[in-house]
């Protein structure tokens, strides 16, 4: 009876490391992909938010030059300046509002990947590590919960705006396209939040590294 529990301890250590092993190697691959998946978005939300940056310098230049030449201290310049129609961007706030929302959540994927999110860990810093790594879990399932709600809810605005097509009051142009863009900057963000999530359960069971180093900002 001895020998035969020896073996069932033997044959059970040798399947959880087989498993732990097929785990790490998953967990390398899914990495690789939810990384790649991240800098993309990451790359996309810099690309429009920079535009934003330009647009909005454009504009507010436009604008003091208008304001400037209706000034009348500019006498036949400011006639000109004004001649010529410069101004602020017709929609530009409706243009900074569709935007920033899509960058927003351009940059949650990278973000919850690397754990950037501000932390205070005044209390939780004295913890056992074990400790520490079961509340990280926890937070990171509570996060990612949060997250798909905030993508299902999108998903129903823009079906809502679809519906009554309604659009911009300048641009005219229709609001769902901006919940369209954002929707589909969060489901990134459901991607990576879903594989964050498990990898802190993973990592919690095992004590095996699947996430990059933390780059959160503490406090």
């Amino acid at each position: 009876m001895i020998a035969l529990g020896f073996c069932v301890v033997i044959r059970a250590t040798s399947i959880f490391d087989r498993l732990v092993e097929n785990m790490k190697i998953w967990g390398e691959l899914m990495l690789k992909y939810v990384s790649q998946l991240a800098r993309v978005m990451a790359v996309l939300g810099g690309l429009v938010l920079s535009a934003l940056v330009v647009l909005t310098f454009i504009s507010v230049f436009g604008r003091a030059l208008n304001t400037l030449g209706h000034a009348g201290s500019l006498g036949a310049l400011g006639e000109w300046l004004i001649s010529t129609g410069v101004g602020p961007i017709t929609g530009d706030f409706e243009l900074l509002e569709a935007g920033v929302a899509f960058a927003i959540f351009a940059f949650l994927p990278i973000t919850q990947l690397y754990g950037a999110h501000a932390t205070v860990d005044i209390f939780t810093s004295a913890l056992p590590g074990r400790a520490n790594k079961a509340l990280m879990a926890f937070w990171e399932i509570v996060l990612t919960v949060v997250i798909l709600l905030i993508a299902a809810r999108l998903y129903v605005g823009m079906l809502d705006k679809m519906q009554y097509n309604e659009t911009t009051f300048l641009l005219q142009f229709p609001i769902w396209w901006a919940y369209a863009a954002s929707f589909a900057a969060s489901l990134a963000a459901c991607v990576v939040a879903l594989y964050c999530a498990l990898a802190r359960i993973a990592e919690l069971a095992t004590g095996r590294a699947y996430l990059p180093h933390s780059e959160g900002a503490s406090h």
